[in-house]
């Protein structure tokens, strides 16, 4: 097989990559070791950036998302027994939207198909060739098959775990950034009327607890636990108790209760590898860098990286340059590290540490007084919450 871009992982970095190329005429196929079935009921969390919005606008897979997505204007800071509203769009002139991953994969996996693009599910055993050289490939299993794919380039938006970052070559001198952090989110899904019109961020003596929106009958809840502990330890009862005392305050609002059909616990880690490319492999989205979920940033930088990506493959096809592809890597960077601080920030500023000292504690909460009365330090919450490309 032969293709100008060959694309490992189905994910939103994947496909929407795949799709931006098939815009300006460029070809791709995209390998995904999962079903299709799989990829499209993986739950995860989605806040969508103005600019994320944008992009799935312009290229035409945006129109469910306007339709069923919640457009939020602002956020709620809560802490010291009230509520703080941080009013996003009054502040920076933009909102953002709560729509699912699944659904912005799913878009994507129909606007693909619909166009005829080249999507392999269920692959297996992939393996990179030749990556320093202007004819690298990808061998791979598809069912009974070993087949093998030679393009132009190679783009590995195969997640944390899969195969394109540690094939990156030797002379790249790859080096990895981690932080993993002492705690996790215990995550429901409920099926309720929503609590709250805008997402509330808790900061509370016994932990973090975030409200948020999935649709209009099924709502996002999500606390502060030990990341070791186990999903079967927490009883309904428990999980409403728990969330009731970090929520709740002074004003008489109340949260929704409602059926829980899912729970699960996510550990939480800082990542970058460095550099982003090599020879004709580029890395995109969680292959190079992970973010807690506290800024909701992870979606929106795999939604940037492709941005860059297309725009330095067009630049290639169309014009015989490669300045965009071989400046990759630093341009991504300086808006991956600016996420990784604004997610590592509202990490620190939300959450408790076990090992926090009293002085520590107070130093939370003046910041966050700081942040609530101040219209500059307000600003730049939500300057960086909504995003910038």
């Amino acid at each position: 097989m032969r293709t100008q871009v060959a694309i490992i992982g189905a994910g939103p970095a994947g496909l929407l990559l795949s799709h931006l190329l098939h815009l300006q005429g460029i070809e791709s196929i995209v390998l995904e070791s999962r079903s299709r079935a799989e990829i499209e009921a993986t739950i995860r969390a989605g806040v969508l950036e103005q600019g994320t919005m944008d992009i799935l606008t312009e290229a035409g897979v945006g129109e469910r998302m306007r339709r069923e997505g919640a457009l939020h204007r602002g956020i709620e800071l809560a802490f010291g027994g009230g509520r703080h509203r941080i009013d996003l769009n009054e502040l920076t002139g933009k909102a953002i939207t709560v729509y699912p991953q699944h659904e912005v994969i799913k878009d994507l996996v129909a606007a693909r198909l619909a166009a005829q693009g080249q999507l392999l599910f269920e692959v297996g055993a992939v393996t990179l060739h030749g990556l320093d050289s202007e004819r690298p490939s990808l061998s791979f299993t598809h069912g009974d098959e070993i087949r093998r794919i030679e393009a132009d380039f190679v783009m590995g938006c195969d997640g944390f775990h899969g195969v394109a970052r540690p094939a990156m070559p030797e002379q790249a001198r790859r080096q990895d950034y981690q932080r993993n952090y002492p705690f996790g989110w215990f995550g429901i899904l409920v099926e309720s009327a929503p609590s709250s019109e805008e997402l509330i961020y808790a900061q509370h003596e016994r932990g973090f607890a975030l409200v948020s929106t999935r649709s209009p009958i099924v709502q996002r809840l999500y606390f502060q636990c030990d990341p070791s502990d186990h999903v079967s330890n927490w009883s309904d009862d428990r999980i409403w108790s728990e969330l009731h005392a970090r929520l709740e305050n002074h004003d008489g609002w109340r949260l929704k209760e409602g059926r829980i059909f899912q729970k699960n616990i996510i550990s939480m880690r800082s990542f970058v590898s460095t550099p982003m490319q090599a020879g004709r492999l580029f890395l995109a989205g969680d292959a190079a860098h992970i973010v807690p979920p506290t800024g909701a940033k992870g979606l929106n930088l795999a939604v940037s990286d492709v941005q860059l990506l297309a725009r330095g493959l067009e630049q290639f096809y169309h014009q015989g340059s490669e300045q965009r592809l071989q400046s990759y890597g630093a341009d991504a960077l300086k808006r991956v590290w600016r996420a990784e601080y604004f997610s590592w920030m509202m990490t620190r500023l939300l959450h408790t540490s076990a090992d926090a000292t009293a002085f520590e504690c107070e130093m939370q909460r003046a910041e966050l007084d700081n942040i609530v009365n101040s219209r500059a330090l307000a600003t730049a919450l939500a300057e960086n919450y909504v995003g910038a490309f």
